[in-house]
């Protein structure tokens, strides 16, 4: 009884078979699709295209320097005395002529009463010395005195006009000695710190232990020095003697760019206005110098800078944009589209940065289809679906993957 439920409780066999067959047929299917799907592959990817840029640019080379003053005076006293008073804040701009120090007058007042008392006494010594030669010349015709007398009284009128002059030169040194306890700016500029207070003596002189009181740099305009290393000096003879930019001349003329290390573009126009005259033995370099106008006074003496000086006369290069480049090892690569739109690799030698374009120095050609846009999404000898980039569009920038070597 039990073996009879169990029979016609089982689905005949057939029925089985009639059940199951639709769903392998309907798997079966579905995978032939599947597998028709990944043999077609994914579509194209859609890149931007454009041609290079031809554009006239100039090489530059840029150089790191220091700002230094074109003028800097230290200020030193001429006389000793102690000083008087500081006329000036420490750091200021202080004019050609500004009063600076004041040393202690009085000494120096009294010297030159003396020395005009001194002068009088002498021109009055004169006057009688020559009123006395004037009576000995009629005396020595009438033989009343003798040529003796009369010589020692023409000397000693020489002697009192000497004595006159040597007064009145002692007058000037005092009158100057007096003129020297107020000490003056000889620039225009910024000055330093006072090195003395008031009260303290100073030490004057021509001597070489005089006393430093501070110091002035001007600032409007300035110099700019860098060096250059040798082979450069060449290249910029070269180009000199070709009619080109004469960046090694002596003579002021051409113009270079400056940029501070806070700054991204060379936003500072300034010129050459010296070369050394020997290469330095231990480096190898020469220095050059440029001068800049200063305003504002931003540039400070010793302060760093990068200088962009013309490397090469005018010339017509291509250019592409800097993120359409891209690295494989030590080499550069454009990807470009060929005529079957296929993403070909093309290795090329850069040149300076324009902006946001890079010149190519060659590799390309200037009907070449170079991608600018969507680099990331193609590899070399892939498939690619390109338009053409809208004239004035900037490429959006893309990270760029190597290209790999193909048979």
């Amino acid at each position: 009884m039990i073996s009879t439920i169990a029979s016609l409780s089982r689905p005949p066999l057939r029925a089985l078979r009639l059940i199951v067959l639709p769903f392998a047929l309907a798997t079966l299917v579905a995978a032939c699709g599947q597998n028709q799907q990944q043999q077609a592959g994914p579509p194209p990817a859609g890149v931007t295209v454009a041609k290079p840029v031809q554009r006239q640019v100039t090489d530059h080379d840029e150089y790191v320097g220091r700002f230094t003053a074109v003028d800097s005076v230290e200020v030193r006293a001429r006389v000793s005395g102690s000083l008087d008073a500081v006329h000036f804040k420490d750091g200021q701009i202080v004019k050609q002529g500004d009063l600076l120090f004041t040393i202690d007058k009085r000494p120096f007042q009294n010297a030159l009463d003396q020395a005009r008392a001194t002068l009088a006494q002498a021109r009055s010594n004169l006057i009688f010395a020559e009123a006395d030669l004037q009576r000995g010349q009629q005396l020595v015709k009438e033989k009343t005195i003798t040529d003796q007398t009369f010589e020692q009284r023409a000397q000693a009128a020489r002697n009192a006009q000497a004595a006159v002059s040597g007064a009145e030169a002692a007058l000037r040194q005092a009158e100057l000695n007096l003129g020297f306890t107020e000490l003056r700016a000889p620039i225009e500029g910024r000055i330093g710190d006072r090195r003395v207070s008031p009260g303290n003596l100073v030490v004057g002189g021509d001597t070489g232990n005089t006393t430093l009181l501070a110091t002035i740099v001007s600032t409007n305009p300035i110099h700019f020095e860098f060096t250059f290393d040798e082979a450069s000096f060449l290249r910029y003879e070269r180009m000199a003697a070709s009619g080109d930019h004469d960046v090694a001349s002596r003579r002021a003329g051409v113009t270079v760019a400056l940029k501070l290390i806070d700054e991204k573009d060379f936003m500072h126009q300034g010129r050459m206005d010296f070369v050394d005259n020997v290469i330095d033995r231990s480096t190898g370099t020469i220095r050059g110098r440029a001068v800049f106008d200063n305003p504002n006074g931003i540039f400070t003496p010793g302060m760093f800078a990068r200088v962009s000086v013309p490397a090469s006369p005018p010339y017509t290069a291509l250019l592409v944009p800097d993120v359409a480049i891209g690295s494989e090892q030590a080499r550069k690569y454009v990807l470009t589209v060929n005529k079957d739109n296929v993403a070909v690799p093309k290795y090329v030698t850069l040149g300076p940065l324009v902006g946001d374009l890079r010149v190519i120095k060659n590799g390309v050609a200037a009907d070449d289809d170079v991608i600018v846009d969507g680099v990331a999404r193609v590899r070399p000898g892939q498939k690619v679906a390109p338009h053409e980039a809208k004239p004035g569009a900037s490429p959006a920038s893309a990270n760029v993957a190597p290209p790999t070597k193909t048979d």
